[in-house]
């Protein structure tokens, strides 16, 4: 880690002043690479997947410095979730052989998905309030265990990725807001918008593919 901060330290310069708030070019670099990411997500360009590794990159030290050990350890664990799910989209089959296509979880599947992942949050909320100086151990574990079920989702192309997405990204306007990163609330924001937009682009990409059999 320290390695890495001495490689980004000129990142590390203040860009700009938001809201009272200092942003620094790590933050602005971190920004624009996640919209990017989420715009080839949407497009399921696998493009995505390497700027989410650098962009998580980013934001684990971002969020680290601000006390969000929780995201900052998801991002990490982004990093290595990304080469999986690059790997699924060039050569991932789906459960018939075929080439990995958009399409559903099956009812049974979307309910253990949200039981798992609402059963993960008090407990990672735990460890945070214990093993880290967390200020806020429950309000970061909420999306950051409801971050690692939308990436697997994603990296299997399904739909239900995006509404996993939707209410991530809504509930950490409020945490990054909490914490004055008043640029990656702007950020998240536009995530909320674009999780619809991307929702509806797949279910639509589903649609053709049915169409066509």
């Amino acid at each position: 880690m320290n390695e890495l901060l001495d490689l980004t330290s000129p990142l590390l310069v203040e860009a700009f002043t938001l809201w009272g708030s200092p942003t620094t070019w790590l933050e602005v670099v971190a920004f624009v690479l996640s919209l990017w990411m989420v715009g080839c997500n949407m497009r399921v360009n696998p493009l995505g997947w390497p700027l989410a590794i650098v962009s998580s990159l980013l934001y684990a030290l971002l969020f680290a410095q601000s006390k969000l050990f929780g995201e900052a350890s998801l991002q990490l664990f982004f990093v290595a979730v990304s080469g999986w799910g690059w790997w699924q989209w060039l050569r991932g089959r789906g459960d018939d052989g075929t080439e990995l296509k958009v399409h559903r979880l099956s009812v049974s599947h979307r309910a253990r998905a949200a039981l798992l992942t609402l059963a993960a949050w008090p407990l990672l909320g735990l460890l945070l309030g214990r093993f880290t100086t967390s200020d806020v151990p429950f309000f970061d574990a909420l999306p950051t265990v409801a971050s690692v079920t939308g990436q697997f989702l994603l990296g299997r192309k399904l739909i239900e990725n995006w509404p996993v997405w939707l209410a991530v990204n809504v509930v950490s306007v409020g945490l990054f807001a909490y914490k004055a990163l008043w640029l990656t609330v702007i950020l998240y924001a536009i995530f909320a918008v674009l999780s619809v937009a991307g929702w509806r682009a797949w279910a639509r990409l589903e649609g053709h593919a049915d169409a066509r059999h």
